[in-house]
C-alpha cells in the first residue's frame, strides 16, 4: 500500500521499534495528525483471546470521561412512557414496529446507536441481518437493551463507547480527537484499557494484550507496552 507525502513524513518521526509509554504515545500521535480535517484518534488492541469461543469473547461499553469528540445520533424503540422517556432524555429518533418497514425497505440508516427496551427485541430482532453486521444490535453485555432509556440514552450522549473483539480478535475503539488535549486523550486511554482489563476472560490463558497501538484516522501508529498496560 502507497502511503502520501504527509504520511511518509509523519511516520519519520516515530521509532518503529520502541513501545512507549501512553503520555509519550498520546503526545506523539497528536503530531502524527496532519489531515486537514479533526482526525479521530483510535485505539487498537490486539489480544491473546480466541474469540470463536464463547467463553473468550471480549464485549462491553465504557464512559470515557472527555467523551468522544463525535456527536451520536441515538434511535430508542421504545413505547409508551418508556418512548416519553427516551424523547426527553435528547434521543435523535424513538418508535417502535413503524421503523422496521424504514431500515428494512427504504435502507434508513442515519443514526450510530441503537436502544432498545427488552419487550421491544421481539421486533429489533426481525432487523438483524441490517444492524448486526454494522454493530447497531442492541446488546444488554453494552447496556443497550435495557428499561432505563434514560440513563442509556445520556450515556451515550456523554461519550459511551462500545468494545468488542473483531474476527481478528483485535479490539479497535476512538478515545477522542486530534483536537483533544494530550491530557483529555490520556484520560480516556486510561478509563478504556481499565475497562478492557477488567473484561479479561477467566478462561483465557497466557498473554492477554499482545500488542496496543494508538494511530489517528489518516496517519501511522504508535506502539505501546502492552506489559505495563496490563
Amino acid at each position: 500500500m502507497k502511503h502520501g507525502k504527509r504520511y511518509t513524513e509523519a511516520a519519520k518521526t516515530v521509532d518503529r521499534t520502541t513501545l512507549y509509554d501512553p503520555e509519550t504515545a498520546v503526545a506523539a500521535v497528536k503530531k502524527l495528525a496532519v489531515a486537514k480535517f479533526d482526525e479521530t484518534i483510535e485505539v487498537h488492541i490486539r489480544t491473546g483471546c480466541d474469540g470463536r469461543h464463547a467463553d473468550q469473547q471480549i464485549r462491553g461499553a465504557v464512559v470515557l470521561p472527555h467523551g468522544t469528540g463525535k456527536t451520536v445520533r441515538v434511535l430508542v424503540f421504545a413505547k409508551g412512557a418508556k418512548a416519553d422517556e427516551a424523547a426527553a432524555a435528547g434521543a435523535d429518533f424513538v418508535g417502535a414496529d413503524e421503523l422496521v418497514p424504514r431500515i428494512q425497505n427504504e435502507g434508513w440508516l442515519d443514526f450510530d446507536v441503537v436502544v432498545a427496551t427488552p419487550d421491544m427485541m421481539g421486533i429489533v430482532g426481525r432487523l438483524g441481518r441490517i444492524l448486526g453486521p454494522k454493530g447497531l444490535m442492541p446488546n444488554p453485555k453494552a447496556g443497550t437493551v435495557t428499561m432505563d432509556v434514560t440513563k442509556a440514552v445520556n450515556d451515550i450522549k456523554a461519550g459511551k463507547i462500545e468494545y468488542r473483539l473483531d474476527k481478528s480478535n483485535i479490539v479497535h475503539v476512538p478515545i477522542g480527537k486530534a483536537s483533544f488535549t494530550e491530557e483529555q486523550l490520556a484520560d480516556n486511554f486510561h478509563t478504556l484499557m481499565s475497562a478492557i482489563n477488567k473484561a479479561r476472560p477467566s478462561t483465557l490463558k497466557g498473554q492477554y494484550l499482545r500488542s496496543v497501538t494508538l494511530a489517528p484516522t489518516m496517519g501511522p501508529g504508535v506502539k505501546l507496552n502492552p506489559v505495563n498496560l496490563a
